[in-house]
């Protein structure tokens, strides 16, 4: 039997391209695997499905090495689980040396594991990468005085005089919240922060 593996890291993302290149290679539906889940790690339910699905001799189909995870380390374990224990055979669409129907010898096999090894290398060092300039990007915003996150909603206009109420313990901080129509929590964080000298 011939499969297809197809994820998109979220729900917002189009599947579409992927869905596309599985058709012009047979595949209906129903030999399609679809996962909507980020590929940090392989606990996701239609590759589960799929894992119980393959057996030896069967031809599965990934548009690239990525769609099948982001670690570097599983994604090699996984390779090996798929090439080598479930005895399947693994095409890369996007990567022609990475299909094991090519070369069934010792030097064949080499290669197309020493290729997954450098792609997947790479893919995490490119990961890496962005999560470092991401880090930077935040610091480098901070440093500039700008708010990261969503904005607090804006203070009751009666805030302060609650605030100073509850201060002098003529209501509690129940009812101070109250009073501002405020979360208890919310109440006491904002309080806290404006009794410290901020907003």
């Amino acid at each position: 039997m011939n499969y297809g593996y197809v994820r998109v890291s979220s729900f917002d993302q189009n599947e579409a391209r992927q869905l596309n290149a599985m058709k012009e290679n047979g595949l209906e539906a129903g030999q399609i695997f679809l996962d909507k889940q980020s590929g940090k790690d392989f606990d996701r339910p239609a590759y589960r499905r799929m894992l119980r699905k393959l057996k030896e001799g069967d031809l599965l189909y990934i548009l690239s090495i990525d769609r099948l995870g982001r670690n570097y380390a599983e994604i090699l374990e996984q390779w090996r689980l798929l090439t080598k224990t479930i005895k399947a055979d693994v095409v890369v669409l996007d990567m022609p040396l990475l299909d094991t129907r090519r070369e069934k010898s010792l030097l064949g096999t080499f290669m197309a594991d020493l290729v997954l090894q450098i792609l997947s290398f790479v893919a995490e060092s490119e990961r890496e990468s962005i999560r470092k300039r991401q880090a930077q990007g935040i610091a480098a915003a901070k440093a500039r005085g700008v708010v990261l996150g969503r904005r607090p909603r804006p203070l009751p206009e009666n805030f302060a005089e609650v605030v100073q109420e509850w201060q002098t313990g003529a209501i509690t901080c129940t009812e101070a919240a109250k009073k501002c129509k405020m979360p208890l929590a919310s109440f006491r964080y904002r309080a806290g922060k404006m009794l410290q000298g901020g907003k």
